[in-house]
């Protein structure tokens, strides 16, 4: 099958336009508010820690185990909002994950790690899929496929907010007022996001598609195409999380403390840059084709690293591959939407995002058993999901061109 494509400026695709539709500025503003928590909570957890004098471990493990939970739990959750609607499994789980975030400064996480851990763990598996929700509403808020695709490209551009400002307010909020506080915010944060979104008219009205089947137990894991997709996608996500520990590194050995902190700022900015640019036009080919270019790119722009560069250039360094990386999710977000199965859509769309935060989860770990190592992983890595993204397009052209 063929697809048309438009090589100058989409038609009335500006952002002006896709923010000035009904719901789309409170369902996009609404989603990264809810979405703060999980920036925010890594660092409120260590913090209470710490605040309590326990251990350095005990708070580095806590945070992972959250961020470990918070990836697993999404497509589960993902599936659960395919079955019943977005209404029913947004609130309850938010509220879950309000309630141990409220309740964690209460277990003593210094005296008693395991319930600490088992609180930890229950506001990381409770974290709402609102990302994955707003993704299957754009069909249905925006019926032209070129507003969709602004609309992604803006979504994924602004989700980098979420690990910048989620860091900054947490630790913010501690240094104020205290851990606890700190804990307190990344509650009410969750709960005023989520109800944003919960009770605008098109979240509300949202219904799961009817399915006569009963549903695979591996859901749109079944697909060979999202299988090979996520395993790419998971490389993305090993560089971002390593990313972290290289900036860290790299700021020690150059005896720049501010480039811990600037070169992941310096990512999300090339991230929300490279997205709304991406976003402006039309550009020929399929979203797969996209997907292996942008790939590609994000991979290629870690490559000026490996010399252990000036902190000038490293800073340049990181914010190249940024460029790429909206682009990219946009691209396999849009792929996912032709890929994933009827009346799936919303666990397809979580598997995602919990590939990725697997793929950040072992990209830490990785690159702080071997630092040294950082700047080839993080160019090394993305390139093999690049390998992968061009099989796929090539396994499933037919498919996915159409």
């Amino acid at each position: 099958m063929s697809t048309t494509t438009v090589t100058g400026p989409a038609q009335g695709s500006g952002y002006r336009a896709v923010l000035g539709s009904p719901h789309v500025a409170r369902l996009l503003g609404g989603t990264l508010i809810g979405r703060l928590p999980t920036g925010m909570a890594p660092i409120a957890i260590l913090l209470m820690v710490r605040a309590e004098h326990g251990p350095l471990t005990l708070a580095g493990l806590l945070g992972a185990l959250y961020g470990l939970a918070s990836a697993l739990g999404q497509p589960l959750l993902g599936r659960l909002v395919d079955r019943h609607g977005q209404t029913q499994v947004l609130v309850p789980a938010t509220i879950a994950a309000s309630t141990a975030f409220l309740l964690l400064p209460c277990t003593g996480p210094a005296r008693h790690p395991v319930l600490a851990a088992l609180t930890v763990l229950v506001a990381g598996l409770a974290t709402p899929p609102l990302e994955a929700g707003l993704r299957v509403l754009w069909p249905r808020l925006l019926p032209d496929p070129e507003h969709q695709r602004a609309a992604l490209s803006l979504d994924s551009s602004t989700q980098g907010l979420v690990f910048v400002a989620g860091p900054l307010l947490a630790s913010g909020f501690a240094v104020g007022a205290g851990a606890t506080t700190a804990l307190v915010a990344t509650a009410a944060l969750g709960l005023l996001g989520t109800g944003l979104v919960v009770t605008s008219r098109p979240s509300r009205a949202w219904t799961p598609a009817e399915v006569t089947e009963a549903v695979h137990w591996m859901g749109p894991l079944r697909v060979p195409g999202l299988r090979v997709l996520f395993a790419a996608l998971i490389g993305t996500g090993v560089a971002l999380g390593a990313v972290n520990v290289l900036a860290i590194s790299t700021a020690e050995r150059h005896h720049a403390g501010w480039l811990a902190g600037v070169m992941p700022a310096a990512l999300s900015l090339g991230s929300m840059l490279g997205g709304l640019a991406y976003g402006r036009h039309a550009w020929p080919g399929a979203p797969a084709k996209h997907l292996v270019a942008a790939a590609t790119g994000f991979a290629a722009g870690w490559l000026p690293l490996l010399p252990d560069p000036a902190p000038a250039v490293a800073v340049l360094g990181a914010a190249l591959p940024g460029t790429f990386l909206a682009p990219l999710l946009t691209a396999a977000f849009l792929t996912i939407d032709r890929l994933a199965p009827y009346g799936e859509s919303t666990e397809a769309f979580a598997w995602l995002i919990a590939c990725i935060g697997v793929g950040q989860a072992a990209g830490t770990g990785l690159a702080s058993l071997a630092d040294a190592a950082g700047p080839l992983l993080v160019a090394a890595v993305p390139l093999a999901g690049a390998a992968f993204a061009l099989w796929l397009m090539r396994r499933f052209n037919d498919r996915l061109s159409a």
